[in-house]
């Protein structure tokens, strides 16, 4: 019996040892780059001939992610351009880690296609799709945080027609700006700059009407609108409910090399309603940045390169000078930087 026993463990004992020599094969088991990596590829393109009745609709990007022989984690772009610019200023429709069905509304693309392309035309467009792959890490090398490779799509030309959008106009705020309805719904809604000090009203012009307040709503002909602080808010008005709302919406630079440190408050940045980023000139020493809303960490914005910002992503790192940064925020959740020192 004694025997059986022993003959047993020691049966078990090999199998695990035959197990254990497995184990190490396939942990020594390496994965090789395709000697010409597969680009992505956009395979089927939405009608781009846009309507506003049609804004709460759904468009879609039929992709293909890239292939470079095994499963790799990439960052992907859709980007759009004039026909003929050679992409050398792209617009980004999209940023996200899978690409194979890119979704956004009618009302979402068009306000977005507004930033590069004349409203109530046709324009000749053409879109792609860029991926971004970190390989690796740490070492320095092609295909590392610090030189990723990047592979991109043909490019694949379309006709776009887009729709201008009705407005209110802000009367007496101190500053030419105005807020649109995406979906001519009678909901219209911006980041707009208020003084504490000036009470404004809001002018449709298409039919002369003026928006102020009355017992907390809106009201024809109401009073002016104040708010406590002055600075950005994010600024909805519904003419149908007779209502709105305004948050605070301010983004600014923190980190080691701005003015004030890791301290708040941070140094605010301003708002380009045509271009629709974020930006400022400002005095940088040898640090680090990042981007944050309204002095907190609940909502910030990092990342491996300026080009490819996520929420709580790395810090960047700048040297000594004088910057112009510009900033795109992409659904209020990613975002892209330029960081250019002046001379």
């Amino acid at each position: 019996m004694n025997y059986m026993k022993t003959n047993f463990l020691k049966y078990i004992a090999l199998i695990g040892f035959i197990g254990i020599l497995y184990s190490c094969e396939k942990d020594e088991e390496q994965v090789f780059m395709k000697e010409t990596p597969v680009a992505p590829s956009i395979v089927t393109m939405p009608d781009l001939a846009l309507l506003r009745d049609n804004g709460s609709d759904t468009l879609q990007f039929i992709c293909t992610p890239v292939d470079p022989g095994f499963a790799a984690s990439a960052r992907y772009f859709l980007e759009v351009d004039e026909a003929g610019n050679n992409f050398s200023s792209p617009l980004i429709l999209f940023n996200g880690v899978k690409a194979n069905v890119i979704k956004m509304t009618v009302g979402d693309l068009n306000t977005l296609l507004l930033r590069k392309f004349t409203a109530d035309a046709t324009s000749q467009a053409e879109f792609r799709l860029r991926s971004v792959l970190v390989v690796d890490g740490g070492t320095g090398a092609a295909g590392t945080g610090a030189q990723p490779f990047q592979y991109i799509s043909s490019s694949v030309p379309s006709d776009v027609t887009i729709y201008g959008l009705p407005r209110l106009d802000l009367i007496n705020s101190g500053v030419d700006q105005k807020i649109e309805s995406p979906l001519g719904n009678g909901v219209y809604s911006s980041y707009v700059k208020l003084n504490s000090e000036n009470a404004f009203t809001l002018k449709d012009p298409d039919t002369d009407v003026v928006y102020g307040v009355s017992g907390g709503a809106l009201a024809e002909d109401g009073a002016g609108i104040l708010v406590g602080n002055s600075g950005y808010y994010m600024l909805i008005a519904d003419v149908n409910a007779m209502t709105y709302s305004l948050e605070p919406y301010m983004i600014g630079l923190i980190g080691s090399a701005t003015p004030n440190d890791w301290n708040t408050p941070d140094t605010k940045m301003d708002y380009d309603a045509q271009s629709a980023t974020w930006y400022i000139t400002v005095d940088l020493i040898d640090g680090e940045i990042k981007f944050r809303k309204n002095d907190g960490w609940a909502w910030n914005l990092g990342g491996k390169t300026a080009d490819e910002l996520v929420q709580g992503g790395d810090n960047l790192a700048v040297t000594a000078g004088n910057y112009t940064i510009t900033l795109t925020i992409i659904n209020d959740a990613t975002g892209s930087a330029t960081i250019v020192e002046n001379e």
